[in-house]
């Protein structure tokens, strides 16, 4: 069955809205303006009920294409998202590269998350692709985590846990080009809908970052439109 059955618009149109929302850091009321000047008159509600549903998709299918396989060291750090008007907890991990190895938003900010993400990334890859040391600030949080799954033999027990502040500069560096995408957002009103709605945000950041380009057959802009329709069998002619 077609993932875009009773839509009313053609898969084409949805992605590319999910698209632009998630790459561009607009808001929906602006999408809907964007749309109507290319002659497709859409609601910024349905757009928010394509994003909600499309981009958590979209990063499920194409994870493959976009996990890392080289063992590079970690750095780990967490950045704040507004949540129904408290702070929730986006823990992010990238390589020295720069390239996104996993995120996750917790409603707390404690060893359980801590463990609870580092469990998730490290889960997601295969044994060799294990980073060789994995770089936090100082919270004692990550201490207790990393010990816990290592006791648990869910970390290898030769992984390095180093805490030097400068070594995550580059991180730090990447959450300010995210909330350039968040800032618009003015706040989430679930952990649902935030959650859903920065996958869509870090996939497009993955992209921006050339972790799929191999996928693009050097075809950059048309290779990554080509590669996120692929996913929903939709084949131009």
């Amino acid at each position: 069955m077609s993932d875009f059955k009773w839509r009313h618009f053609r898969g084409v149109m949805i992605l590319g809205c999910v698209r632009w929302y998630c790459k561009y850091g607009i808001s929906y009321r602006d999408l809907e303006e964007m749309m109507l000047e290319r002659c497709l008159d859409v609601d910024h509600t349905t757009l928010y009920r394509w994003v909600q549903h499309y981009a958590p998709e979209m990063e499920k299918r194409l994870r493959w294409f976009w996990k890392p396989t080289m063992g590079y060291s970690w750095r780990v750090d967490e950045t704040y998202v507004k949540v129904k008007g408290k702070w929730a907890y986006l823990y992010r991990a990238i390589d020295k590269c720069g390239h996104t190895i996993d995120f996750y938003l917790s409603p707390t900010r404690n060893t359980q998350a801590a463990k609870r993400f580092l469990g998730k990334a490290l889960k997601s890859m295969e044994p060799w692709a294990y980073p060789s040391a994995i770089n936090t600030d100082k919270a004692p949080a990550y201490r207790s985590a990393m010990a816990e799954l290592k006791a648990e033999g869910k970390c290898p027990p030769d992984t390095v846990h180093r805490q030097v502040k400068y070594l995550n500069n580059i991180i730090e560096a990447d959450h300010g080009k995210l909330k350039r995408l968040l800032n618009p957002v003015r706040g989430f009103k679930s952990m649902k809908t935030a959650y859903d709605t920065i996958k869509g945000f870090e996939l497009m950041r993955m992209f921006k970052k050339g972790q799929m380009d191999i996928w693009k057959w050097g075809q950059g802009l048309t290779g990554e439109i080509w590669l996120i329709e692929r996913q929903f069998l939709i084949y131009r002619t």
